[in-house]
């Protein structure tokens, strides 16, 4: 027994020195790295002559930061993450027993969703849930809505699109366009706007029909970019960099939210407000998401859904059981830039605006990081990654309390990309195959067994 504790002691020993080592040099690597940009900022004074300010006080606040976690992460989150492997890797056929919330987590996530609005509402009234309701609700739905139909190509088909972006503003611009010469209402042109997109999907996806890993992704980052200097430089019809504005706002059968006497509120007795609409397109965007995530469970289940998981594991085998790979790739572009043209409507419909500069490469890139963290092929860790990323980032905007810390020439909005990129590194540590890291298969033999994220491919989680 004696020789057990003297060996357990000499390890956690060990353990703690090296912990120590790693968090000094991560503290060494952040000085390094954000001495220039952070210890030191240009500024003007009063003579608007050009000074150098010292920030040494957060420049230490980072390199603790740095050498606090990576300490807690090779002495604790290091270990425990080992010792679960090794648990998985001695048990791969354990099935954890469901409990009610597991069963029934989608429908708590729908109730939770359906009395968000209404909760906010009592709790801050009427004008002040307008905050709450359009950038903690509306805004993350959005983006779980583009994800969810990003998670089409590149988590079930396994198809690299760098340009999602560009069905998302082939939606936005069709309604624009069609509502603002044609007088169509939003109704009518929601389906037109997810079928233009999808044209447009079948029109990336021939030239790309040969083309796999990064060859793909070039191709469609340039056709994200081709779209988007089409809409600067047909001025014509687009209006450039000007934009489209005065879009019509959607209406609840032919009821108008505004200040006339047929509007919402005249109608329903109500003191006029802007947050009845904001309300009304949080429901409509939800609906919209629910009916993604429904097509999307539903075509996994049929053959074009598993041809698309063949397709994702291996392409040669995927032609020699007989799947025209052709078709496959087709109607996963198609499918997905579908559901991006409707995203795309009703952003058109909640900005009354729309602009090229709201469709930028950036875009797609947030749309794919949130597919890549929350686990590609899961409707669930993607909905999560939504929550926490764009939900993360409105929560930075807000951290006004900050500048009682570092001053009052702190900006947080300046810092939370920053802070958002170290969480994502966090992250991809720590689950590196996204918030879900194990799947059901689509089929199964007699029995059904989840397969955990080591015995997937990797990158296909």
């Amino acid at each position: 027994m004696a020789n057990v504790a003297s060996t357990t002691a000499s390890a956690g020993s060990e353990l703690t020195a090296r912990a120590l080592r790693e968090a000094v040099f991560a503290g060494l690597i952040t000085l390094g790295m954000f001495v220039l940009f952070v210890g030191l900022k240009t500024d003007q004074n009063i003579r608007n002559e050009l000074i150098l300010t010292q920030r040494w006080g957060l420049l230490a606040t980072f390199v603790a930061i740095a050498m606090v976690g990576r300490f807690l992460m090779v002495a604790y989150v290091q270990p425990r993450l080992a010792q679960r492997k090794a648990a998985k890797a001695a048990a791969p056929d354990v099935v954890k027993e469901e409990t009610f919330f597991s069963r029934n987590w989608s429908k708590i996530a729908v109730i939770l969703l359906l009395i968000y609005p209404p909760v906010i509402v009592a709790l801050v009234g009427v004008q002040g849930s307008l905050k709450w309701v359009d950038n903690f609700g509306i805004q993350i739905l959005i983006y779980v809505m583009l994800a969810w139909g990003l998670n089409i190509v590149v988590g079930l088909a396994g198809l690299l699109d760098l340009g999602y972006v560009a069905f998302y503003a082939v939606g936005a611009y069709s309604y624009a366009l069609l509502s603002s010469y044609f007088g169509l209402s939003f109704w009518v042109l929601l389906p037109i706007a997810g079928l233009l997109a999808a044209c447009w999907g079948v029109v990336l996806g021939f030239p790309v029909l040969r083309l796999r890993g990064d060859y793909l992704a070039i191709v469609t980052l340039a056709f994200g970019e081709i779209i988007r200097l089409v809409l600067i430089n047909w001025t014509e019809v687009t209006k450039g960099t000007f934009g489209v504005s005065g879009i019509a706002k959607a209406t609840l059968f032919g009821i108008k939210f505004d200040a006339t006497k047929d509007g919402f509120a005249a109608m329903m007795g109500l003191p006029m407000s802007s947050a009845y609409y904001k309300i009304f397109l949080f429901y409509l965007i939800l609906g919209l998401a629910l009916l993604t995530a429904f097509v999307t469970i539903r075509l996994r289940r049929m053959p074009i859904g598993r041809a698309w998981e063949a397709l994702r594991e291996d392409e040669i085998a995927c032609r020699s059981l007989g799947i025209n790979t052709v078709t496959t790739k087709l109607t996963a572009f198609a499918t997905g830039a579908m559901f991006g043209g409707f995203a795309g409507s009703f952003f058109a419909v909640r900005q009354g605006f729309v602009s090229p500069e709201s469709f930028v490469f950036l875009e797609s890139a947030v749309i794919l990081a949130i597919v890549v963290l929350g686990g590609m092929g899961s409707l669930t860790g993607i909905a999560i990654a939504a929550v926490v990323m764009i939900g993360g980032t409105e929560i930075l905007r807000e951290l006004t309390f900050l500048k009682m810390i570092f001053g009052p020439t702190f900006t947080p909005e300046l810092y939370r990309m920053l802070i958002f990129g170290l969480a994502m590194v966090v992250v991809m540590v720590w689950k590196p195959r996204g918030f879900v890291g194990s799947r059901e298969p689509t089929a199964f033999l007699r029995e059904r067994r989840a397969i955990s994220g080591s015995f997937t491919k990797e990158g296909h989680g």
